[in-house]
Parts: structure tokens; C-alpha cells; sequence
């Protein structure tokens, strides 16, 4: 009989495998299709699959009191309508591990925010060693060669692109923490993708419809569905701590898929940097002693 926490860390460990294969399903996707159809076919698959985890799951209405309603609809649009389509439109100009790592990267604006924001929230000297670690680690990999950092030939228009969704994604974890404690992960998961998705869902409908040419655009969403569901779970049963540290296995499950895959290749200078991701996530993940 699996105990909690072993549940708990492969939910986490399946989430982050499910977060390592989007960008690749999306590249295939985009061999017969462009960013805005893929995006539109992701968002509505994975509204889909959260909606069918909810009615099997969670019998419990998806009304929620009113004063939640900004706060949802500010997740929506900043997390999936800016964030995920600003993602989606960087994995046409970036390889997998750029985005994938840029991506992870989001702890070091969370505890930014997080102080600034949350006034309880106190930066110690392992945030301090951990922002440091991570800036490092994007500087390595988005710089490919240490001759291109040594130059400060430093990142691409599309890692700029990613750092943009990271901030937002970043954004909504804080709104997340503060102001909808006492929604379900679950119920917070589905709205997430809701309003933004009729939105969009609209916009391609005024523009020209949808097209869907590939299996890729449905799987892509279906594995954001699982991989939503997958965390939220994983989240209530282990330590945030922990999550963070499984969450490392994310840039290297889409550097191998990104390899054997697509064919893409890691230089010496990436590999290092992925290194440095995982001195960033331990030293935010440690506690100070008071």
C-alpha cells in the first residue's frame, strides 16, 4: 500500500514529465499547422480533460463566490491567454531546452514577488544563493557557448518571450496564495484555462475557425489537462519543498525527448547551466533557522 507521500511525489514526477513532452508535441504540431491553431486546440483539449477529472472526481459545483471571480479571471488571462500563448509562440523560434529551462525559472520571481507582495514573505541568504544560481543557469543555457556569454551574446527575441510567460506565470502564483485559498486546486485548475479559452476559442472562430491537421494538437492539450491535474494533487499531499526538487527532472526528461525526438542537441555550456537549476531550486527549497 503506497503511503501518501509516495503518491504524492509520482503525481509530481508525472507532472513534470507531462510539462517535458508539451513542448515537444508542439513543435510536431507545428509541421502542418501554425502557433495560434495549436494554442486554441491546447487550451480547449485541456479544458476538456479537467472538466471530465472534475465530474468524476469532484461532484461539487463549479459556482464559486463572487468576490473570487476577478481573481479567476486575472489567472485566466495572465496564465494561459498571455503566459501559455506566449510560450506556445516561443517554441517556434527556441529549442526545448531554452524554453523548458527559462520556464523554471519562475521561483526566483515568485519569492521576488512574494516579498514585495506578501509581507510575511521574507527573503533569506539561500533565496539570495538561489536567485544567483538560477540567473546563472539561464545565462549558460541561453547563451549556448561560454565564448557567447564571455561576448554577452546573450538569449533570443523567443527567450525573451519565454522570460515574459515566466513573469506572468509567476504573478499568478502569488495571486493564487493570496487570494484564493479557499477554492480547490482542482476547481482553480479549470478556471484557469476557462475564460481565457472562450476568449481565444472566439477570436480564432471571428478570424477563420479552427483548424485541427494533426493528432499532436489534441494530445498536446489532453497532456496539459493530465499534467494540471497531476500537480494539483501532488501539491496537496507533499511539501513544497519537494515539489520544487522533482520538478528538476522536467528540463532533462525534454532535453532527452528534445534529442532523440527532434534531433536538437545540448552544448557542454547548456548542460552546465541545467546543473546550476538544480543548486537554485535546492537552496529556495531550504529553510533558515530563526
Amino acid at each position: 500500500m503506497m503511503t501518501k507521500k509516495t503518491i504524492g511525489v509520482f503525481a509530481v514526477l508525472g507532472a513534470s514529465m507531462m510539462w517535458a513532452i508539451e513542448p515537444i508535441l508542439a513543435k510536431l504540431s507545428y509541421q502542418t499547422t501554425d502557433f495560434l491553431n495549436t494554442f486554441a486546440t491546447r487550451s480547449i483539449f485541456s479544458l476538456i480533460t479537467i472538466a471530465v477529472y472534475l465530474f468524476f472526481n469532484n461532484r461539487k459545483s463549479l459556482l464559486v463566490p463572487r468576490e473570487y471571480i476577478p481573481k479567476l479571471i486575472y489567472l485566466s488571462l495572465a496564465a494561459t491567454l498571455f503566459a501559455d500563448l506566449m510560450y506556445i509562440y516561443a517554441l517556434t523560434r527556441v529549442p526545448v531546452i531554452n524554453a523548458v529551462l527559462i520556464g523554471h525559472m519562475q521561483p526566483i520571481f515568485v519569492v521576488a514577488l512574494g516579498f514585495i507582495l506578501l509581507k510575511d514573505d521574507r527573503i533569506t541568504r539561500f533565496d539570495y544563493l538561489g536567485i544567483a544560481f538560477m540567473i546563472l543557469a539561464g545565462l549558460l543555457v541561453t547563451s549556448r557557448t561560454l565564448e557567447n556569454l564571455v561576448q554577452l551574446r546573450i538569449g533570443t527575441v523567443g527567450d525573451l518571450h519565454v522570460l515574459l510567460a515566466t513573469v506572468a506565470w509567476a504573478t499568478t502564483a502569488i495571486v493564487a496564495r493570496k487570494y484564493l485559498k479557499g477554492i480547490p486546486a482542482a476547481i482553480i485548475a479549470f478556471y484557469r484555462f476557462f475564460f481565457a479559452t472562450i476568449i481565444f476559442v472566439s477570436y480564432m472562430i471571428l478570424t477563420g475557425g479552427i483548424e485541427i491537421t494533426n493528432v499532436y494538437q489534441i494530445l498536446l492539450g489532453v497532456i496539459i489537462g493530465i499534467g494540471t491535474i497531476l500537480y494539483y494533487h501532488g501539491i496537496k499531499l507533499i511539501k513544497a519543498a519537494q515539489v520544487s526538487a522533482i520538478e528538476l527532472s522536467t528540463p532533462f526528461f525534454a532535453t532527452i525527448l528534445g534529442v532523440f525526438v527532434l534531433t536538437e542537441y545540448i552544448t557542454v555550456t547548456q548542460f552546465t547551466g541545467i546543473l546550476f537549476l538544480f543548486g537554485g531550486i535546492y537552496f529556495l527549497s531550504r529553510k533558515e533557522n530563526l
